[in-house]
């Protein structure tokens, strides 16, 4: 699916962009930062009027190895709620400045034929973001967006032994700074005359 909305992507580029009064009430998204270290993710954003917005993004990944004990998995997600500035969000949703707050939940478990890192249980976080999304065709956008905030939680160090992981320590997180990076690709969700989707 990630694939098939790269192929759009592309081929979308080349049509001529066109935002005058461009209000789609919906949008659909990929953060390519998370697809390139092959984590399937997708997002939604919805318009609330007057410039704000509130987006969910959730990822998915399930990588495995049994032979070489490695392991590459990731589940979690952010709700986002976010304030659009300017005048350029009036011609066209979605775009131009934004600022916001954000939540997230996050478990993991990482183990590369070596150490392997595992969340002992759902870790949480939040904090503030900034971002810019640039429109690069008539339904495609690209968001640009840093979060900096907090990141709670617990993880266990293990060893892969024999085809059993082997328990050596377990750590408490605390961690201030940034907690969410974007380069998100979003299509915006063409509108029909009436006001419905189409």
């Amino acid at each position: 699916m990630i694939v098939l909305f790269l192929v759009c992507a592309i081929v979308s580029v080349s049509a001529q962009t066109d935002s005058s009064h461009d209000n789609s009430k919906i949008a659909f998204k990929t953060n390519l930062l998370y697809d390139a270290a092959l984590i399937p993710n997708l997002g939604v954003e919805v318009d609330l009027g007057k410039q704000w917005t509130i987006a969910a993004d959730g990822l998915c990944a399930w990588w495995s190895s049994n032979s070489s004990h490695r392991c590459w998995q990731g589940y979690g997600g952010y709700l986002s709620l976010r304030h659009y500035l300017g005048q350029r969000v009036k011609q066209r949703t979605f775009t131009g400045h934004h600022i916001g707050v954000y939540v997230l939940t996050l478990t993991y478990d990482v183990e590369w034929g070596g150490r392997g890192y595992q969340a002992a249980h759902w870790g949480f976080g939040g904090g503030l973001e900034y971002g810019y999304s640039l429109p690069i065709s008539r339904r495609l956008n690209l968001d640009f967006s840093l979060g900096l905030g907090f990141q709670d939680g617990e993880y266990k160090e293990y060893d892969p032994e024999d085809g059993h992981y082997v328990w050596q320590s377990t750590h408490k997180r605390h961690w201030w700074g940034p907690t969410k990076a974007e380069i998100s690709l979003v299509w915006l969700l063409k509108q029909s005359k009436k006001g419905g989707c189409r």
